[in-house]
């Protein structure tokens, strides 16, 4: 059973082509990076997805249904840049969510904001960029969602930082859910990925389930993707 079928998907601004004739299927159960460069159309397949942007042709489900509410209501997001109001305390912030999201589970974003080494009184202005990714992703990753998308989830964070995010990401994801990472981190990455996808200029240049593409390169993932890029 897939969670996300995507078929023949195009997205262009003018006559800028971002995504070009894009065809996917994403198992229920797995995690699967989208890797390329920036430029190469990762963030607006994200966003088709999650329903901020809307294709230019071809069909996009996740769980069977058309994007729209009922999509919306089970996708989790973390966005690539910060998504909170500076006026919040990170209590506000988990009220916020607890409100708005049904799906919520306010111990375990207790749990996780103990992981990240963060305090509920702490203000959103007096965080460091990577305390305000691990705050953003403890939100994301207290839904119980059944597709987590997360948009360049360690870009620009320091190295304890970006340990503790992929910590959080092993220790919360649950084999009922799935999840979709973009990154262009891939060293740091390509060990949580079950299936990788290569998006070049906005086309799907290689796809596969990682083991078998380190097998057949003979390399890591991450020499895989030097060689494409490169």
């Amino acid at each position: 059973m897939n969670i996300v079928e995507i078929n023949n998907l195009t997205k262009k601004y003018g006559k800028k082509i971002a995504l070009d004739g894009v065809d996917l299927n994403i198992e229920k159960g797995k995690i699967v990076g989208i890797l390329g460069p920036n430029g190469s159309g990762k963030t607006t397949l994200i966003k088709i997805l999650v329903g901020l942007l809307r294709p230019s042709s071809g069909s996009v489900k996740i769980n069977g249904e058309k994007i729209g509410v009922e999509t919306k209501a089970i996708v989790s997001y973390l966005p690539d840049r910060n998504f909170l109001y500076d006026w919040m305390k990170i209590k506000d912030a988990g009220k916020f969510y607890s409100d708005f999201y049904g799906d919520f589970d306010e111990k375990k974003f207790e749990e996780l904001l103990t992981f990240m080494d963060l305090n509920k009184d702490m203000k959103i202005t007096e965080l460091s960029k990577g305390m305000n990714e691990k705050l953003n992703l403890s939100l994301v990753l207290s839904r119980n969602a059944e597709l987590y998308i997360l948009d360049e989830p360690i870009a620009g964070v320091d190295p304890v930082a970006r340990d503790q995010i992929l910590g959080a990401i092993i220790n919360n994801y649950s084999k009922d859910s799935s999840m979709i990472v973009t990154t262009h981190l891939v060293r740091d990455m390509e060990n949580i990925f079950e299936d990788v996808v290569f998006l070049q200029n906005g086309a799907i240049v290689l796809e596969g389930n990682a083991e078998d593409l380190r097998n057949e390169h003979n390399g890591q993932i991450d020499s895989i993707y030097k060689e494409i890029f490169g």
